[in-house]
């Protein structure tokens, strides 16, 4: 009798051996869509891989995440893809090539160049000795700004008054006049874009052909593309470039895991897609969009299982 009463009592008070285990996704800040996207995928692998229980993580966005998926401090992370081939590589803000790979591709992230449209500005040569936010601080935008305007002749520590302020924050700041412009590099209707243009009235600044031709060269996970007219309030369509955001693991995670979080996303991602019209994207035919860091082996089985 007494074995029995500890047997239970030890029961009650012992971890189960099933207990899901806690992790997070790197996402962004609240007002993109990494945040959204990051927690409808957070709630599909809690609800449907055993043992896991995700959340979603507001983060600096894009270099955080692929810094925390390495050191381990994150299952995954939602990064730009031109910020996780320089991880894989040891280029740009990484020291020493990052042992990454990639579960799938998400959907294009759009650069957008914001001033307001009383300001004059016009071109990219136009924010030379300007007050520009160029993103949040370790994020994808502000090294995708920094690297176009460096394109166009334009030296971010010498040329413009620099600040770093994430997409809400540099939304408010054009709306106030504490900035001249700012860069969003995101989604195709992105809400801190959507906001402003409905208030104000905003240019997106066009990137010209040369001028993407330039950047793409040295730049080669980007492309051309064309938002088009009336996305946004008032707006019409504007020439800029564009990037896959991709799923970034790490390279230990193992083929199991990887497997269950792949299969397990494309099956449902229908529910994303409720949540994130940006989703639309996500599908097994995108899924290498970013050419030059592998799929995950485990990734790799579950799209390979879709041909046979």
């Amino acid at each position: 009798m007494f074995h029995r009463a500890l047997t239970l009592a030890l029961l009650l008070i012992l971890p189960s051996a099933v207990q899901a285990e806690n992790y997070s996704i790197g996402t962004g800040g609240q007002s993109g869509i990494y945040y959204p996207f990051g927690g409808a995928l957070a709630k599909v692998w809690s609800d449907k891989v055993p043992d896991v229980n995700v959340k979603a993580q507001v983060t600096a966005a894009s270099v955080e995440n692929t810094i925390k998926v390495v050191r381990g401090d994150m299952i995954a992370g939602i990064a730009m893809g031109n910020v996780v081939l320089d991880a894989y590589n040891g280029e740009g803000k990484f020291r020493s090539k990052m042992p990454v790979k990639t579960l799938f591709a998400l959907y294009p992230n759009l650069v957008h160049t914001l001033a307001l449209e009383k300001s004059g500005i016009k071109s990219l040569a136009d924010l030379k000795g300007k007050r520009i936010s160029l993103g949040a601080p370790a994020s994808g935008t502000a090294v995708t700004a920094a690297a176009l305007l460096a394109s166009v002749g334009i030296d971010v520590k010498r040329d413009i008054d620099a600040v770093y302020l994430n997409y809400g924050e540099t939304t408010n700041a054009l709306a106030n006049g504490q900035i001249d412009a700012g860069f969003i590099v995101g989604g195709q209707g992105v809400g801190a874009v959507t906001q402003i243009s409905l208030t104000h009235k905003v240019n997106i600044i066009p990137v010209s052909d040369a001028e993407s031709a330039a950047f793409i060269e040295k730049n080669p996970a980007y492309s051309q593309y064309t938002i088009p007219a009336d996305v946004y309030n008032n707006v019409g369509a504007v020439s800029t470039l564009s990037v896959w955001n991709v799923i970034v693991v790490s390279a230990k995670m193992s083929d199991e895991m990887a497997y269950n979080l792949t299969k397990s996303a494309f099956e449902n991602m229908d529910d994303v897609r409720k949540v994130v019209k940006v989703a639309e994207a996500t599908t097994p035919e995108n899924a290498h969009r970013l050419a030059g860091v592998p799929l995950h082996a485990g990734a790799q089985k579950y799209l390979d299982s879709l041909v046979k």
